[in-house]
């Protein structure tokens, strides 16, 4: 699943391809990925351009030239694509924009998980679903995490993966920023101190910075407009079962918390 950091990579590459193009057709092949009128969605769409592409936690916020935003998330395995109007449709492409300069941006996403919602300029970060976010790691000051967390009895890894508490970090970040942080993650986060909640914090801005500056993680299914990042190479025990533990030497193990696949060093994590 994307996360916060490709998503990041992904705006950037559309601002650099997308804006200021006037879109003269919009095609749907699976409704379903549009929440709402799927006909007045067309219609809005059509004759529009893209004007800015903004960001807020996993979400893509496209900024359309009249009063209207495109609020984007890509789930699972969303991607977009730039392609040459003539270029074959692939199956998997549910929703295609062309401009007027025979470019199209197409929406690809083998699971059809992924939902776009037109919202208005005005109100757009005061409904769903952009209300419900909670801050990003940036954003988030020391001491908010702890009391946000602090009565939960579910796993920490829980907690943090609840975009309604942190906004941006997913599977892989949590993964992660528990190692840095020496935190098991089937903790429960009603035994998360102050001091840890703080260092979860500060590591997840530290995980999140780099992973930004090398241009996210390219496994399995994801790639960013077909920009591949490199952090998939620093990871310390995503993915790593079986491997050494780069602190300790003890064995990476794999566990399932919250339904989710998780990466843990037992000896370094408590």
């Amino acid at each position: 699943m994307p996360e916060l950091p490709e998503v990041e990579v992904v705006r950037n590459q559309l601002k650099k391809q997308v804006l200021n193009k006037k879109i003269i057709k919009v095609e749907s092949f699976h409704d379903n990925i549009v929440n709402g009128n799927i006909n007045e969605f067309i219609s809005i769409l059509t004759g529009n351009k893209f004007i800015d592409v903004e960001r807020y936690g996993k979400f893509l916020v496209f900024i359309l030239d009249d009063w209207h935003v495109l609020i984007s998330h890509l789930r699972m395995e969303g991607k977009y694509h730039i392609r040459n109007v003539n270029e074959e449709r692939n199956k998997h492409e549910h929703i295609i924009f062309t401009f007027e300069d025979g470019t199209t941006l197409r929406y690809h996403d083998t699971r059809k998980f992924g939902k776009m919602d037109l919202r208005t300029k005005g109100n757009y970060l005061k409904v769903m679903p952009l209300i419900q976010l909670g801050p990003e790691p940036k954003d988030m000051k020391l001491g908010e995490l702890y009391n946000k967390i602090k009565k939960q009895n579910k796993p920490v890894k829980v907690s943090l993966l609840d975009q309604t508490i942190i906004a941006g970090l997913g599977n892989i970040y949590v993964d992660e920023t528990l190692f840095m942080s020496k935190i098991h993650p089937t903790r429960l986060s009603s035994s998360i101190s102050l001091e840890e909640a703080n260092n979860i914090t500060l590591n997840a801005r530290k995980v999140l910075d780099k992973a930004l500056l090398l241009g996210g993680t390219t496994i399995r299914t994801f790639s960013a407009t077909d920009v591949h990042g490199r952090f998939q190479n620093e990871l310390l025990v995503h993915t790593k079962k079986g491997e050494p533990c780069p602190v300790c030497g003890n064995e990476i193990i794999k566990i399932v918390v919250g339904g989710r696949g998780t990466y843990v060093c037992e000896s370094c994590q408590k």
